[in-house]
C-alpha cells in the first residue's frame, strides 16, 4: 500500500523554504522566507521564519524559554489565528534518524513530530523537560501562513515565490533580518543574483 507515495515524497513541499520574489506585492509576505510544515492536495500550512516580534517568548510561554534560541522572541509565523502558538524544533542526529523511515509515528523524542529531516513539530502541551536534552533549537510562532487546494500552486505559477530546500538552521537563525538574502546566497543558480535585488526597487 504505497498508493500516497508519489504525493508524499515527490510533489509535497513539505519541508522546503518558499522565499517570497521581489514581485510579490502582499505586505504579509513581502521577504518573508517561509518554511513549509505540510503541503498536499487540501493545501498547504507553513511559518515565517523572518517576522521577530517585541513579544519574549518568557512573556507567553515562560516554561519553554530556557529551550528558545538569540533572539528570544515570539515570531509571527503568519496572518493565521495569531492567538495560537506553534512550536518548531530541531532535533539532530540519531533521534530524527528513528522517525525518518516512519515520519509522523513518534519514533522521534516525546513531543516531538517529524515534519522534515531534522526539522519537526513540537507540542507546547508537553512538559519541556522531556525534549530539553534531544532539542538542538526552538523557535515559538504566534500564527501561521495558509493557503487552500491548489492556492499555493497558483501563486507558484504566478511567480511569487521561490521554492528552495531548507536547512536545519533556517529555523533558528540569530539573524532573521538577514535570513531572506542569505537563503539566496547559498543557491547556486541565478537566484544568488537576487539576494543584490535593492529593498527599493526604484533605487534599481
Amino acid at each position: 500500500m504505497r498508493d500516497h507515495v508519489p504525493m508524499s515524497e515527490v510533489s509535497s513541499l513539505t519541508g522546503r523554504l518558499l522565499v517570497a520574489t521581489p514581485a510579490l506585492a502582499d505586505p504579509n509576505f513581502d521577504r518573508a522566507v517561509v518554511l513549509l510544515l505540510d503541503h498536499d492536495e487540501e493545501g498547504s500550512l507553513g511559518v515565517i521564519l523572518n517576522r521577530p516580534t517585541p513579544v519574549g517568548v518568557a512573556d507567553i510561554l515562560e516554561s519553554w524559554a530556557s529551550l528558545t534560541g538569540e533572539p528570544g522572541v515570539v515570531f509571527q509565523g503568519g496572518p493565521v489565528s495569531l492567538d495560537s502558538a506553534l512550536g518548531v524544533g530541531v532535533v539532530p542526529g540519531e533521534a530524527h534518524e528513528k522517525g525518518a523511515k516512519g515520519a509522523g509515528t513518534g519514533d522521534g523524542p516525546l513531543g516531538w513530530r517529524r515534519v522534515h529531516g531534522a526539522i519537526g513539530l513540537v507540542d507546547l502541551e508537553a512538559p519541556p523537560e522531556l525534549l530539553a536534552a534531544a532539542l538542538g533549537s526552538l523557535r515559538i510562532f504566534a500564527g501561521y501562513a495558509g493557503w487552500g487546494p491548489g492556492q499555493l500552486e497558483e501563486e507558484l505559477v504566478e511567480g511569487a515565490w521561490y521554492v528552495v530546500e531548507s536547512e536545519p538552521g533556517d529555523v533558528s537563525s540569530p539573524e532573521p533580518g538577514q535570513l531572506w538574502r542569505a537563503v539566496l546566497r547559498r543557491q547556486r543558480n541565478e537566484l544568488a543574483m537576487v539576494a543584490t535585488y535593492p529593498d527599493d526597487p526604484s533605487l534599481n
